[in-house]
């Protein structure tokens, strides 16, 4: 598919079939993922792949889903076989930016004018997305509620120096004539490029 495809075709997809993702395609999306560009190549991400129905189920129970409660949204996301977490580790880029040809030795997370941690592994949750495009099914990024963190983070292990930018359902998009989301009920901005000043 060509690039522009892929961009034109992205979109959130909260809907999936019972066909179960090839677990080759989860390996390309996360192959893809890790040649995201990085702060001083310091590839801080980690992620994590849930693609067992148990696994997957016990994603949505820690996170707060509740399986009695009847929710449009949630019930067609509940639906994906694949979830995939991306983690930013802040630590991984004061340590990187620490070393001799960096040589920012305080570590001090002041220097750093927007957290590229949580940039860089929202630029690979991306190419996470634009791969599903490409190999032809859907796939939603959506955060994890706050109140939920600690739940997750105990029933998966993941220590504290990683930070879940958000999750990503992948799976077979069930066929549909609209988008149900946010794009259906507003108009896409015209105003945001500026060109030699604002």
């Amino acid at each position: 598919m060509e690039f522009r495809e892929v961009v034109r075709r992205r979109r959130m997809v909260r809907r999936y079939t019972d066909e179960p993702v090839d677990p080759v395609v989860v390996d390309r999306m996360l192959a893809h993922a890790q040649r995201a560009p990085n702060a001083g190549f310091t590839q801080g991400w980690a992620f994590l792949v849930l693609d067992t129905p148990d696994d997957v189920a016990l994603f949505w129970e820690s996170t707060g889903a509740d399986p009695d409660r009847h929710n449009d949204w949630l019930d067609g996301m509940r639906t994906a076989p694949v979830v995939i977490v991306p983690l930013a580790s802040k630590a991984a880029y004061l340590e990187r930016y620490a070393e001799p040809d960096k040589g920012w030795t305080d570590r001090d997370e002041a220097r750093w004018p927007v957290p590229y941690w949580f940039v860089d592994t929202g630029m690979a949750a991306l190419l996470v997305l634009q791969t599903a495009v490409d190999e032809g099914l859907g796939a939603c990024f959506f955060g994890i509620p706050a109140e939920h963190l600690t739940s997750f983070r105990a029933a998966f292990g993941v220590p504290e120096d990683h930070a879940p930018v958000g999750a990503v359902t992948v799976g077979h998009r069930v066929a549909d004539t609209a988008t149900t989301g946010s794009p259906a009920r507003r108009e896409r901005r015209e105003d945001v490029v500026h060109r030699g000043r604002w």
